[in-house]
């Protein structure tokens, strides 16, 4: 039987193909150090799992309207308004995941055959593009800039047929932070180019120095932008598929057309423990983010003590990108060579676009503790590489 051109187009993903391997590794008996998956080693917090608990209790286990529940949009929009930033519960759509959120967004402004553009490293926006029918045209972020996306960069790179913008920040796999200068001048480009703007800022939550600037806290690109975020890093709920966009509403009432015919709703007691998160204390997430400083101290200054790799200190997120250039060899024999020896999973940077090579991710979503060990197996292995 033959299969659509448009499944071979899309990538898997390289970080769960690290993971399915560590996993094997791990039913064969051996220990594995995961510093691979983008994933909060902190549980949920109690208050946010009781609120479900409560929502299961009380029969909350029927659909709900396919824009999410009233509580939760009102919730969500409350939180941005506080901020300074309008937001109405019309404009926001909860959907099962910030990246069901992203492929609703791509469905509803795109069409087939369009450009959308990506820094790169980039997290997998090809991949949802490539679902949706879309090109990803590929825009090189470097380590002498930090990864921070300019201006002139992407103005190299629009073509008639760009439509769309990602900004990702703080930034996966690099940890790069817009700054407000950055961001002045990738805003006048997406309007002298009437372009979309797709802003993912699932990470808001997670600056070291300074704060946070959102791409929606610009009112002149209001009407152009779809701004994501979710549940998963913040509160530690990845598995509980929680995410969220806001866009103006004539868009937002389309995106729920892409929902209703797709996923429908996510789960109301899901939904519930979404509303707990953001009315409840913030001290859990303020928490996350102290221990997350110190562990960014510990594996930046590590993997600088290990010849051949060069760390920069990431500004965003949890995850580090170091550049493994001098060991000569690729990202991919990198990653084998060091969760086969060492048990140590990592990400390798070609799995983050085309213009990862020569790095790789790790993760310091773990205990301190086993960031110290996984950094002592590494040094270990890699001296005996030759």
């Amino acid at each position: 039987m033959k299969l659509s051109k448009r499944i071979s187009e899309i990538p898997p993903s390289g970080t769960f193909k690290v993971l399915a391997l560590s996993k094997k590794l791990e039913r064969e008996g051996k220990e594995i150090i995961h510093l691979d998956v983008g994933e909060p080693d902190f549980d949920t917090p109690e208050h946010i799992k009781e609120a479900a608990k409560d929502a299961l209790a009380r029969g909350m286990t029927k659909y709900t309207p396919s824009a999410g529940m009233f509580e939760l949009r009102e919730a969500i929009a409350k939180s941005f308004t506080e901020r300074n930033i309008p937001t109405s519960p019309e404009e926001v759509l909860v959907t099962p995941g910030a990246k069901h959120a992203i492929f609703c967004a791509m469905i509803t402004v795109l069409d087939p055959g369009d450009e959308v553009l990506i820094p790169s490293p980039c997290w997998t926006y090809d991949g949802i593009a490539r679902v949706a029918g879309v090109k990803p045209t590929f825009i090189k972020t470097s380590k002498e800039d930090g990864f921070r996306l300019r201006a002139d960069d992407v103005a190299e790179k629009i073509t008639s047929r760009a439509r769309m913008l990602v900004l990702n920040s703080p930034n996966n796999p690099t940890g790069a932070v817009l700054e407000k200068e950055d961001l002045v001048g990738l805003l006048d480009l997406a309007v002298d180019h009437d372009l979309w703007i797709l802003a993912d800022e699932i990470y808001d939550r997670f600056v070291y120095e300074g704060r946070h600037v959102s791409v929606i806290s610009f009112p002149q690109v209001r009407e152009r932008t779809v701004y994501i975020n979710g549940f998963s890093k913040t509160y530690a709920m990845t598995g509980w598929r929680l995410g969220y966009s806001i866009a103006p509403n004539e868009i937002t009432e389309k995106m729920i057309k892409v929902q209703q015919a797709t996923t429908t709703c996510p789960p109301p007691f899901v939904q519930i423990a979404g509303v707990a998160a953001l009315k409840g204390s913030q001290e859990c997430v303020e928490k996350m983010l102290r221990e997350y400083s110190k562990r960014r101290e510990l594996i930046v200054r590590g993997l600088n003590s290990i010849d051949g790799i060069r760390c920069a200190k990431p500004a965003g997120a949890f995850y580090a990108f170091p550049n493994i250039e001098e060991l000569g060899i690729g990202s991919s024999e990198f990653c084998e060579r060091l969760l086969n020896d060492a048990g140590v999973a990592t990400v390798p940077g070609s799995a983050f676009g085309p213009h990862g090579e020569g790095h790789v991710r790790f993760s310091y979503a773990n205990s301190e503790k086993n960031i110290e060990r996984a950094l002592e197996r590494m040094k270990e292995s890699i001296e005996h590489w030759g």
